[in-house]
């Protein structure tokens, strides 16, 4: 294999890898991803030793996130290759192009074994160009190997035999090119006829083949390639035409190996590239294609002035791509009168000699052109990219050592090839740009950041799903309440796009909303299940997709924990259960009944509240983090207990923790993750008294909060305390019922208040009129505090005040 062109930044190797003996780099890796074996050569190429890789994800080894790109198993495909940049042990980045093949049945079930040659030595061949030619348009599959038994070119039928093209087979021996035992016995042959000098004979059917179902058997021969002087240079392996195969038409059957080969990835610059490869040289000796930055329909006018286009890839038998001096990513303007511009203008494909005066004018005037008739280009097609009404851009063909001009068939082949990538990059860009704008949203909707709170340390993480699917409608939320409580929140909601995002943001602010009136987790969900059944009930009015749009099916987590108390009160509606690690190494689910998903109305939802030891670690998380495609859900529990419990510094290490054992490749479902530390208040932060229903006890409860506030060393808020004690305390005694309690609560930069009774009745804020005597209190206490409320439970009411500290 060779090494691709470098990016900036990016190493292809190191020092000692260049003049020497060509060697390949090999690893096993199993269906979990995980390296089961290092070879010698890989510790030579990437610094690692085999106790350092063998046992750990192969991941660890990439120097970026794993995409699409990088990931062999697909359902049903045995083969694979592509470029990947990985990590050298010093730190430094290497691109590589690898070679992956799933091992034959009888070896471990799923094992991938992954080559990469390093320093090709050349061949050294000097062919001739009828040679050249020969070679290259042979029926039979031909292969040449020099000495090491390295493939150093192969022709157009061998890379359909062989299922890869000869820049990914280069430097590679056939049994690492298609592991099999049939290839290792070619493999001994190739040594032999390079030992002896002999042609050596193959059995038909020896050289195994990655196409499904029966295949032809090819009478195979390996000849030794000699020099002037009789020394044995190379070995050329042909896999003959076989008699009894039926000839098909040439265009058909290339269509349907080159089409295979284009849109294998979701990548547009990609299919391009495998667009140009697949012509060149079947089809054409060059091939451009290039793409408008702004696709436009088919009744929109071109511009006057030229056209511009965006080279996207470039494929040429000639070393360089010298008919094509501008690389791929450039900006290219082609004049009106041009073949190309002309191509776009009129909508549909073309042939040109250099007999045409509109190619001949266009060589001759435009400077980009010159490199194409210097080359001895004489014949050129056009054909656009077209999928449905949009137009993308143009792909140019070109012929200059192929002495034929194009033909109509030739024609048809092009179109046929070309529509098949048009259409690929039609529905990549339309999917990227669907995804772009749901992550914005998403994005816009989740929490920008944390806030500020002294009951939990927090740390949350949130994955968009990387499968065709699209981004979902998963969310968390912190949610700060009275009594120095905090709300977590974890929800999902079902579907994914646009319609999912925008679900989840109506229910993440009816959270915050239903919490910012302190309403217990249980009465919560119920009034969020009634906002589902209605946004169901409106979509379906509307015609929309029930299911999807409005939400039934969603879950949700609400949890509330309390520093004060250490008790953590839950309620969840179809949801996972969250998991706590307690200070001792206990690693558990809460007991929390399950509740129905939201949206289906008529059940009850339960809180289950239970107390945790300062120190313990909660974590809430959204299904998709236990739904790996390579491990059931059993053991991805498992993998979390172990994660969680791992010691770690801060909720932020348990959090990649927890992502790096269970996530082995992108997700295929959003994934929302928060870990929670608990904190508990220091007693002495804390003081409540007991008061009377007497009046005299107003002057009495001033006093109880001046000394404490006075012990606290809060001087500076004792008399703003005083008056909004007064006030709350006056108001219990005349409009609540007994007992009543005073409370204080000290944060590091906030002084909580609170009045509580077991009335129900709650208190509003009004105006007072000029000569009413009452009506002010609360007035004066919304100037004085921060914030002010009122939350209720079963028993009693409670109106609570914070007042913001002034740091010292």
């Amino acid at each position: 294999m060779e090494r691709l062109p470098t990016p900036p930044g990016e190493a292809t190797g190191r020092a000692d890898d260049f003049g020497g003996q060509a060697y390949t780099a090999s690893a096993t890796v199993n269906a979990q991803g995980v390296v089961t074996a290092w070879s010698e050569g890989a510790r030579r190429l990437l610094g690692y030793e085999s106790g350092q890789v063998v046992g750990h994800p192969a991941t660890h080894l990439l120097a970026d996130a794993p995409g699409e790109s990088t990931r062999p198993d697909t359902p049903g495909r045995d083969r694979w290759s592509g470029s990947v940049a990985v990590r050298h042990h010093d730190g430094s980045r290497l691109r590589l192009r690898l070679l992956a093949n799933r091992r034959p049945h009888g070896d471990p079930a799923g094992d991938w074994l992954l080559v990469s040659a390093v320093a090709p030595r050349p061949s050294g061949l000097q062919d001739t160009a009828l040679a050249e030619w020969a070679f290259t348009h042979s029926p039979c599959g031909l292969a040449v190997f020099d000495t090491d038994r390295r493939l150093v070119q192969a022709n157009a039928a061998m890379e359909r035999a062989a299922g890869f093209t000869q820049n990914e087979m280069r430097g590679l021996r056939l049994p690492e090119i298609a592991p099999h035992r049939l290839s290792e016995e070619a493999d001994h042959r190739i040594r032999q006829a390079l030992e002896t000098g002999e042609p050596q004979y193959l059995h038909p059917g020896i050289l195994p083949t990655p196409a499904p179902g029966p295949q032809p058997s090819r009478p195979t021969s390996l000849a030794p390639v000699k020099d002037a002087d009789g020394r044995v240079r190379a070995v050329c392996l042909a896999a003959h035409h076989p008699a009894q195969e039926a000839p098909a038409p040439q265009h058909t059957l290339l269509l349907k190996d080159a089409g295979a080969r284009i849109g294998t990835t979701p990548d547009i610059a990609r299919t391009a590239q495998e667009l140009a490869d697949a012509a060149v040289p079947p089809l054409a000796d060059f091939t451009v294609v290039e793409l408008l930055d702004d696709p436009r329909t088919s009744n929109e006018t071109p511009s006057p002035v030229g056209l511009t286009l965006r080279r996207t890839a470039v494929q040429s038998i000639l070393v360089g791509h010298p008919e094509t001096p501008a690389r791929a990513g450039r900006l290219t303007t082609y004049p009106p009168p041009s073949p190309v511009a002309q191509c776009l203008a009129q909508g549909h494909s073309a042939r040109y000699t250099t007999t045409d005066p509109a190619l001949a004018q266009w060589l001759g005037q435009d400077p980009h052109a010159a490199p194409i008739r210097e080359t001895g280009t004489h014949a050129l097609m056009v054909v656009p990219l077209h999928s449905g009404d949009t137009t993308l851009g143009t792909v140019l063909y070109g012929r200059h050592r192929n002495p034929q001009p194009f033909t109509p068939e030739d024609q048809w082949l092009a179109e046929q090839l070309t529509t098949r990538a048009a259409d690929h990059i039609h529905h990549t860009r339309r999917h990227q740009r669907d995804r772009t704008t749901t992550m914005t949203l998403q994005r816009s909707l989740l929490p920008q950041t944390l806030p500020d709170q002294a009951a939990l340390d927090i740390a949350s993480r949130y994955l968009p799903a990387g499968g065709r699917a699209g981004v979902g409608g998963d969310w968390f939320d912190v949610i700060p309440l009275s009594g120095a409580r905090v709300a977590l929140v974890v929800g999902d909601v079902v579907g994914h796009g646009i319609r999912a995002s925008a679900t989840m943001g109506l229910l993440r602010t009816a959270v915050r909303t239903l919490a910012d009136v302190d309403l217990p987790p249980d009465e919560l969900l119920t009034h969020l299940d009634d906002l589902v059944i209605r946004l169901s009930t409106d979509v379906a009015v509307t015609g929309g997709a029930t299911e999807t749009a409005g939400g039934i099916g969603t879950t949700c987590l609400y949890a509330v924990y309390d520093p004060v108390s250490r008790r953590c009160t839950l309620a969840r509606a179809g949801h996972p259960p969250p998991a706590v690690v307690t200070p001792d190494g206990a690693v558990y689910l809460l007991d929390v009944p399950a509740g129905p998903p939201l949206g289906l109305g008529g059940l009850p939802f339960e809180t289950s509240e239970t107390e945790l030891p300062e120190g313990s670690l909660l974590a809430l998380y959204t299904d998709g983090l236990l739904e790996p495609r390579d491990h059931d859900i059993d053991e991805a529990l498992d993998k979390m207990f172990a994660a969680v419990a791992r010691p770690a510094q801060t909720p932020e290490s348990v959090c990649d923790q927890v992502l790096t054992d269970l996530l082995t490749h992108r997700p295929e479902d959003d994934i929302a993750l928060i870990i929670a530390r608990t904190r508990a208040l220091d007693p002495d932060c804390v003081a409540a008294w007991d008061l009377t229903c007497d009046h005299t006890d107003v002057a009495r409860a001033r006093q109880l909060a001046t000394d404490r506030l006075t012990t606290w060393n809060l001087t500076d808020s004792v008399f703003t305390t005083e008056l909004i004690v007064s006030e709350l305390v006056t108001n219990a005694i005349r409009y609540g019922h007994p007992p009543i309690q005073l409370r204080l609560i000290h944060e590091p930069n906030t002084l909580i208040c609170e009045v509580t009774d077991t009335s129900n009745t709650t208190p509003h804020m009004r105006r007072a009129r000029i000569f009413d005597e009452g009506g002010r209190g609360l007035l004066l206490v919304a100037q004085l505090a921060r914030r002010w409320g009122t939350r209720h439970t079963p028993t009693h009411k409670t109106v609570w005040t914070e007042q913001a500290l002034t740091a010292h």
